[in-house]
């Protein structure tokens, strides 16, 4: 049975404990790409954060994150001012997919609201080399309408949100490569899925293009290496690209790349941040 003195002292321990969580720098990161989760690795070992790293939940099954994670919307920019007040987050880092413009959108709100300093995590996007047949289009409903009247095959590698797009084209043959089940599938007579998660190399997306007779490829402009293969292996090919556009970048602090993100974040804990109010 512990003592009077060990009561204290694991008391004693508990406040300690609390005090020396409450001076950690909370820091929320919106996440869901490999840069967010590098990020959160980067940083997990760190006793002077305290870390969250937020997911939108679309994907089923998830990679395992190095920090303490939570799934699912905020409900909205206010949602997530909310969230930001209660938890006391010192800063937010949007480290979302290039394409979720929502969440950007909503994350610039509500840190504007609330006062949070916001660091935007954004991966360059890939610029044309000699030998690509691009066509930027504006989204997938213009991308569908882009790819002619005449039949081809079609490699899709725009995201299951996006593919449903493509039923008012039915008479092409479709290849649709993606991380979950498109539920429900694609209204067309002819489609083939796919369900893999990169990264994908230049030589794994030659032989998927070649072997399938791939006619176009439609893509994001996701930028970095991970899906790069597929762009690269069209060029050598000379198969026509169509790129979706990125939507519109929030003027928020931007950096492109892991170490950049950590720089500013040491100079923003040392400068004495305030939290958000």
């Amino acid at each position: 049975m512990p003592t009077m003195d060990n009561q204290r002292g694991i008391a004693a321990g508990g406040v300690a404990s609390s005090l020396l969580d409450d001076m950690k720098r909370r820091i929320l990161i919106l996440g869901g790409t490999t840069e967010s989760r590098q990020l959160a690795a980067s940083l997990a070992a760190r006793d002077d954060l305290s870390l969250m790293l937020s997911l939108a939940g679309r994907t089923t099954s998830p990679l395992v994150q190095p920090v303490p994670t939570r799934s699912g919307g905020f409900g909205g920019a206010e949602g997530l001012a909310a969230y930001l007040r209660d938890n006391r987050v010192d800063v937010l880092i949007d480290a979302t997919h290039p394409y979720a413009g929502t969440i950007s959108a909503n994350a610039m709100q509500a840190a504007s609201q609330t006062g949070t300093p916001l660091l935007s995590l954004r991966r360059p996007p890939w610029q044309a080399q000699p030998g690509d047949r691009w066509t930027q289009v504006a989204d997938a409903e213009v991308a569908a309408y882009a790819l002619g009247p005449e039949p081809q095959c079609v490699f899709l590698a725009v995201g299951r949100q996006e593919v449903a797009a493509f039923a008012c084209q039915p008479q092409h043959r479709y290849v649709v490569r993606t991380v979950d089940p498109v539920d429900p599938p694609l209204a067309v007579p002819h489609a083939k899925y796919i369900l893999a998660r990169g990264p994908f190399s230049e030589a794994e997306d030659r032989e998927l293009l070649s072997s399938h007779g791939i006619d176009v490829v439609v893509a994001k402009n996701s930028g970095g290496d991970a899906t790069y293969g597929k762009i690269a292996a069209a060029r050598s090919l000379g198969i026509r690209v169509l790129l979706l556009q990125r939507p519109f970048e929030q003027p928020a602090t931007s950096v492109s790349t892991v170490a950049e993100a950590i720089a500013w974040l040491d100079h923003a804990v040392t400068s004495g941040i305030d939290r958000g109010v």
